[in-house]
């Protein structure tokens, strides 16, 4: 009797336990615990050096994928050579924990060229991202804590990619310089076929006259 009471309750904690695993997955993901209601991602590259970024997808941290984040034009810099050191076109992220990998495909219409590339977040970016920093905001004219919540990915011909993390009150910090690899299907197909836009008529003047600046990235 005593053995058939233990099989009865070994039954009845599986039972309990599988109703439990249900109850969790059919009520979705835990969601972000972040000290803020989202992060943001920026897109950048040096001006005259068009990019066109036809998808940006995040893998976070809770192993869970979003795509296309973010895409379409970027914010460009005051020099085509060299970088500016964070900033670009930023969106929020909402509802995303923070990024473990991120899957960028974009085109840079001065050569022109699609690239694609996969980029791992190092833990200490998302230890930065939810560190408070006491900082005097010049914006704000006042103390407050910040958080570096944002991260850019700039973009350059010849497929190079660089990486920081920073905040609206704090300063950028490099994460790393990155080689994406060609894109062997090329652009994305728009239902016209395969093409690139070309790049505004005052890209094409500086490319022109100067050429692509390649190795100052």
């Amino acid at each position: 009797m005593a053995l058939g009471r233990i099989t009865r309750n070994k039954h009845l904690a599986l039972l309990i336990g599988l109703l439990l695993s249900l109850c969790a997955c059919a009520s979705g993901p835990r969601p972000p615990n972040l000290p803020y209601d989202s992060w943001y991602v920026g897109l950048a590259a040096p001006r005259h050096m068009e990019v066109w970024v036809e998808t940006l997808d995040v893998l976070d941290q809770r192993g869970l994928a979003f795509f296309h984040v973010f895409g379409g034009v970027a914010g460009y810099t005051r020099k085509p050579e060299g970088w500016h050191k964070g900033g670009g076109a930023m969106k929020p992220v909402n509802n995303v924990d923070l990024p473990e990998r991120l899957f960028l495909r974009w085109q840079s219409l001065v050569e022109p060229q699609a690239y694609k590339i996969r980029i791992q977040i190092p833990q200490w970016v998302r230890d930065e991202m939810v560190r408070p920093e006491r900082v005097f905001c010049q914006g704000a004219k006042k103390w407050k804590d910040d958080y570096r919540d944002m991260i850019t990915l700039g973009m350059a011909p010849g497929g190079i990619v660089k990486v920081w993390v920073g905040g609206p009150c704090l300063g950028f910090k490099e994460v790393g310089r990155f080689q994406a690899e060609v894109e062997p299907l090329g652009p994305y197909l728009n239902g016209k076929g395969i093409c690139y836009r070309a790049p505004n008529p005052e890209a094409k003047a500086y490319i022109d006259q100067h050429g692509i600046p390649y190795g100052t990235w």
